[in-house]
């Protein structure tokens, strides 16, 4: 599942440079909140399949939840001509680096721990 997600957004980063697709700079704080939500759930879904505990609904509706909270923040923000795009950078900013150490972590410890099985072994 996890080479499924993967491969998906190679595929999408992919196509976004095969095809030439511009947007209005208007929409660049838009486009940024949502990448940052996206990065934000694949990284949880691939702590929590390394965890054992991935679920196809959960991913799916905070992948939706977060993109809608982003954007809601940040139109927000845009109407009140206060920056509140800020808020949603930190917080997901936070957990990519939080998700990211603990995926660090989870892989050292398999790697270890069958490091240790093997010798074992012999």
């Amino acid at each position: 599942m996890i080479i499924a997600m993967f491969l998906g957004l190679a595929v999408g980063i992919g196509l976004g440079f095969v095809f030439n697709f511009t947007y209005p700079t208007e929409y660049a704080f838009y486009i940024t909140m949502a990448l940052l939500a996206a990065l934000d759930s694949l990284l949880g879904a691939a702590r929590s399949h390394l965890e054992k505990r991935y679920s196809n609904l959960i991913f799916v509706s905070g992948f939706a939840i977060n993109a809608i909270l982003a954007g809601a923040l940040t139109y927000l923000g845009d109407q009140l001509g206060v920056p509140l795009y800020y808020a949603a950078i930190l917080v997901f900013g936070g957990r990519l680096f939080n998700n990211s150490a603990t995926i660090r972590h989870l892989i050292i410890d398999k790697y270890v721990a069958k490091k240790r099985r093997d010798s074992d072994d012999k």
